[in-house]
């Protein structure tokens, strides 16, 4: 077994044996550096989603950490022409043509796993779920596209990637997003145990760094189109365009439509890798956070994008939603938007005055959403699971209640 560890399937039985979840929890202790084996939408291209600059983040502190993480990403062809990531410091990545193809990996990898985690999206994510519920890891699910999920079921649409038993087999269940949304997962998915894990950013990444003249703009917004953040869009970003002709904005994301209502003072970047996110950010004056409307409405949802400007110094003017004032203090370390003219006002400001916001921003940003931190919170969150289940269950063994 990876890491030292022994098998505790043959000391107390079959693998599928009652006691082995607390043998799993004497080996996260005993050993301290963890296998995780995660079954993802993607990690190698950052093309059209947060999941990758998320993930990058996170496996990197996990890796400084001492941990070991396998990623199963299925070679799609559109992440595949945008590759910009082939390989994880520390750990492994496997891409594969199809879950068949992999089957057999997957289950050698889990067999000395000490973590097993689904996350939303991840295209074979029924098939995955099964391998980590039958495995003797500890069972984990990470949704990170909570509002999205609980949207969909609220449609009364299928999820490609949660089964008709929902949530309720998994020992832990994570959620990119807090608020009620925790409360939702168990009543409507059966989630025993749900605990918030949000974004964060790596400042080794993220940080400040010489303007480019590119990319310089008074107002820059990066992220996929949607439509279901158009309107936000178009309050907070076109129409301070539109009013206000002599200033320079700019654009970045993948998938706009040939339709969408550029204007002459709007410049455009297809796709900027996030190796490049931080010259945009230092060449910006202030940048947009615009929030998806699922995620707007559900709240305590904070894009990693936020965390990412906050990282480079860059002040931050942001839509509303419940919980924002959890992360980050209006007035103080960003700007809160509800119309056009706020953000029309916000560009009026001295530039001293938003340099103030951005360097507070940049401070609590390194201090409570570092991916370094979130690496802690997350062996916190599994240490607690495993201690959890010692103390509200036990163990049978010859007759007597034991906790490990």
């Amino acid at each position: 077994m990876a890491y030292g560890a022994f098998a505790f399937g043959s000391l107390y039985g079959s693998s599928n044996c009652d006691t082995l979840p607390y043998a799993i929890s004497y080996r996260l202790y005993a050993i301290g550096h963890m296998k995780l084996v995660v079954f993802g939408l993607t990690i190698s291209s950052s093309w059209g989603n947060g999941h990758a600059t998320l993930w990058r983040a996170l496996c990197k502190a996990l890796a400084a950490r001492g941990h070991r993480i396998i990623f199963f990403e299925r070679d799609v062809p559109y992440y595949a022409l945008n590759r910009d990531l082939w390989e994880i410091p520390g750990g492994k990545l496997i891409l594969y043509a199809e879950w068949d193809d992999v089957h057999s990996e997957a289950c050698s990898e889990l067999a000395d796993a000490d973590v097993g985690m689904v996350t939303s999206y991840c295209p074979d994510g029924l098939a995955a779920s099964d391998a980590v519920l039958s495995s003797g890891s500890l069972r984990v699910f990470y949704d990170l596209d909570t509002p999205v999920t609980l949207e969909a079921l609220e449609r009364g649409r299928a999820l490609a990637y949660i089964g008709p038993l929902g949530l309720r087999e998994f020992d832990l269940v994570l959620s990119f997003t807090g608020g009620n949304a925790l409360e939702m997962l168990r009543k409507r998915l059966g989630a025993r145990r749900v605990e918030p894990l949000y974004g964060s950013v790596d400042p080794s990444v993220h940080r400040r760094v010489s303007a480019v003249p590119h990319y310089q703009a008074d107002l820059s917004y990066i992220g996929t189109y949607a439509e279901d953040r158009q309107d936000t869009l178009d309050s907070l970003f076109l129409e301070p365009a539109r009013r206000m002709r002599e200033r320079r904005f700019v654009i970045a994301g993948a998938q706009y439509p040939a339709t969408f209502p550029w204007s002459e003072n709007i410049f455009f970047v297809r796709h900027i890798a996030p190796p490049d996110h931080p010259a945009l950010y230092s060449s910006s004056r202030l940048t947009l956070n615009a929030t998806r409307r699922a995620m707007a409405r559900m709240g305590y949802c904070p894009s990693g994008r936020l965390f990412e400007a906050a990282a480079c110094g860059t002040p931050i003017v942001s839509d509303w939603w419940a919980g924002l004032d959890e992360f980050f203090e209006p007035g103080r370390e960003i700007v809160v938007a509800r119309e056009g003219a706020d953000v029309i006002q916000t560009l009026q400001l001295r530039d001293d005055e938003l340099e103030r916001i951005g360097r507070q921003a940049r401070a609590r940003a390194l201090e409570e959403h570092s991916a370094e931190r979130r690496a802690q919170q997350l062996e916190d969150l599994l240490g607690s699971n495993t201690r959890d289940q010692r103390a509200d269950v036990g163990c049978q063994l010859n007759g007597e209640r034991r906790l490990f």
